[in-house]
């Protein structure tokens, strides 16, 4: 008779259960991070943790257990592991980050199938992050879990103050996700996770370039069994590939965790400074534009042990910014401070039907600003390191949500059904109701087959709302953005081989977009009707798991993505700024390999095709009023790297065809760009 082969997914307490291994075949479902980080080297896709469901535990529901800690994918409001899952989530691991030729988050996420990177300069200077043709403000952006997303505009979301030395993963989300993440999580998430190591260390980092790039960062971490610290800053400074592309950038960052018998605690600070030449980033009518943002964030979390687990989060997010249409004078400036207040509460258990979450969040969103909101009432606050300017204008709203959700976990199929309740100020006192449902079946361990059905709400950012400019102009009587999206997918994952397949549809009411609706206007924000129709493939081989550790090459993936939109509405229109400017088409290829010795080597090729056009600008700076199409175009990237233990020398090329193109337009991007740097690591205190 076969024996059956038994799987672990916890460790029980109760005295008897060394019994139930005894002459049997063990695998172990649910790893420690240290041991799922090892697979998590070599595939880009998913986390490669192995999770288990409840029905194929060794030992009873109601015995005193515990569970193994586990990498877990932000897919579900209780954790599950990437098998668990319900939906697809793409996890651009530590050695993803690594082999990348990437100096920024946003440069990182450029090698994700289905995200849009739109970058007006390089480093992550003002970039526009979006999701399966969504725009930048349909995303919610995380740091560790924590909302950092600013209700301003999508435009500074991607201000992040970490240091790519920081991060540990990335987790990229698409599709609809409020029922775990809130109203902003309207057509994806981004999760940054930050590494916390268990060996106390000090890093360094020191780079430099073409265009007079030149900076460093460091970081200390100091651990023991309890109690983790680590603290990180890093500056950066360029003089600019084209005219008044300068910039200059700061981060601090620090994070804590305190793991105690009863609960876990997690805490961190951070700040970031970006002081910029703009240079034709609003309009190409101005093409000496400046602007400087200043961002603070901070948050404690706390988690219980035991068959209830618990969840508290508190969190703040302050934003200032400062822009200039015309730099070095007061032409078009503006000054606004942003401020977010969360309290977040979740709870979790898991039991013979699976695992059960219940939740709340209230989230205050208030903006001072010499623009945007309605005028103070004989009242005014002095502007952020100015003498003589103030604030004049304000808007507040607070939005609250209670969660609901249950994940069935069975041994083949998971199915995960939940509800966001909303209620925001901004627009009265009704509850609005977003469920969602998603399912996965895993016929074999290395098939995965998944379907999902959600909905989603989006509030309009302050800009949408109030901004008004010589070139564009708000719309307060704007509707929330409303969405139902359609998801099924297909993998087929093991050491080997990866393949996948997505395609979704989405229908969208209310969706906004800034728009001209001839040749001589200027913009507006505006609501319009959007359906929304797209696959995307992923092929990868990891030749080392075929060919053995000898095999010089290391990990191949080629990756496609195809996006199709109609708009339904009969308005008439001359130009989308934002919303019908997606990438229609957009593969990627990369290959790393061990050369020879310690010599490893990187290279990637993307290339897209985005939907839309631009209006031509003269030498003059003045309009033609000629639409021109965006060329489709390609980018190829190289990175070399001498990797020993304790240190990294590397040399990289960014765009090595020296192409010429455009992400927005009239806004010329670089040509081929060289960086080289050094990275050095010392363990201290060693065990």
């Amino acid at each position: 008779m076969e024996q059956k082969t038994v799987r672990w997914r916890r460790f029980s307490n109760a005295s008897y259960a060394v019994f139930c291994s005894l002459h049997r075949e063990i695998t172990i479902g649910m790893l420690s991070l240290a041991m799922v980080s090892m697979s998590f080297d070599g595939k880009s896709q998913t986390n490669g943790t192995e999770g288990i469901a409840a029905g194929d535990a060794i030992i009873a529901d109601d015995a005193e257990v515990s569970e193994l800690e586990s990498v877990v994918v932000t897919s579900s409001r209780a954790p599950l592991t990437s098998s668990e899952a319900a939906r697809m989530v793409t996890v651009l691991t530590s050695a993803d980050i690594k082999a990348a030729a990437a100096h920024s988050v946003n440069d990182l996420l450029k090698l994700a199938t289905g995200v849009d990177v739109r970058q007006r300069g390089e480093m992550g200077v003002q970039t526009d992050i979006s999701v399966r043709g969504g725009t930048f403000d349909q995303i919610t952006i995380l740091l560790n879990g924590i909302n950092i997303c600013s209700p301003q505009t999508g435009h500074l979301s991607a201000d992040f103050p970490v240091n790519m030395d920081d991060i540990l993963r990335v987790e990229v989300l698409e599709g609809p996700a409020a029922r775990l993440f809130g109203t902003s999580a309207f057509s994806g998430a981004i999760n940054i996770v930050t590494d916390m190591e268990s060996q106390s260390n000090v890093q360094a980092h020191v780079f430099g370039g073409q265009y007079g790039l030149g900076g460093g960062d460091a970081h200390v971490n100091i651990s023991n069994q309890k109690l983790s610290q680590q603290i990180s800053g890093g500056y950066t400074r360029c003089d600019g590939a084209v005219e008044n592309d300068d910039f200059k950038q700061a981060k601090v960052f620090y994070q804590g965790r305190y793991n105690s018998e009863e609960a876990n605690v997690d805490w961190m600070l951070g700040y970031s400074d970006q002081k910029y030449g703009a240079n034709t980033f609003y309009s190409a009518a101005y093409p000496n534009q400046w602007e400087e943002t200043e961002r603070y964030t901070a948050s404690v979390r706390a988690e219980t042990k035991g068959k209830v687990r618990v969840s508290p989060t508190l969190y703040w997010n302050r934003s200032y910014d400062h822009f200039q249409l015309i730099r070095d004078t007061h032409t078009g400036e503006n000054f606004h401070r942003n401020d977010v207040y969360g309290l977040n509460l979740n709870a979790w258990t898991r039991w013979k039907l699976g695992k059960t979450a219940v939740g709340a969040e209230v989230r205050n969103e208030g903006i001072l600003s010499t623009n945007l909101g309605r005028p103070m009432n004989n009242d005014s606050v002095k502007a952020h390191g100015e003498s003589d300017i103030f604030y004049k204008k304000k808007d507040n709203r607070t939005n609250i949500s209670y969660y609901l959700e249950h994940d069935i976990l069975l041994r083949q199929v998971t199915i995960s059904l939940g509800l966001m309740a909303n209620v925001n100020t901004a627009l009265d006192e009704d509850i609005r109701l977003y469920p969602g449902i998603d399912m996965s079946y895993r016929p074999a361990d290395d098939w995965k087959l998944t379907a999902s059905w959600n909905q989603a709400l989006r509030m309009p950012t302050w800009t949408d709302l109030y901004y008004k400019s010589p070139t564009q102009e708000g719309n307060t009587g704007l509707e929330p953005e409303k969405v139902n999206a359609f998801n099924v997918s297909g993998q087929f994952n093991n050491k080997s081989v990866l393949a996948q397949i997505n395609g979704f549809y989405t229908h969208g009411t209310n969706m906004i977009d800034w728009v001209m609706y001839d040749e001589t206007d200027i913009y507006h924000s505006a609501n319009f009707e959007l359906n929304t129709l797209g696959a995307e493939f992923t092929f990868g081989l990891y030749f080392r798991s075929i060919f053995g550790d000898r095999c010089p090459l290391n990990k191949f993936t080629a990756s496609y993505a195809y996006i199709h939109q109609d708009r339904e509405d009969d308005t008439k229109i001359f130009k989308s700024n934002y919303a019908l400017e997606y990438l229609k088409h957009k593969a990627v290829f990369s290959l790393d390999s061990r050369i020879i010795s310690k010599l490893n080597g990187s290279i990637s090729y993307r290339w897209q095709d985005r939907e839309g056009g631009y209006i031509a600008y003269g030498p003059d700076h003045k309009s033609t009023g000629v639409l021109v199409d965006y060329d489709p175009y390609g980018i190829l990237d190289l990175r070399l790297s001498w990797d020993d233990k304790y240190y990294t020398i590397y040399a990289e090329a960014s765009n090595l065809l020296d192409e010429n193109y455009y992400d927005l337009g009239n806004v010329a991007q670089p040509g081929i760009w060289m960086k080289a740097g050094v990275k050095v690591k010392f363990d201290i205190f060693k065990k």
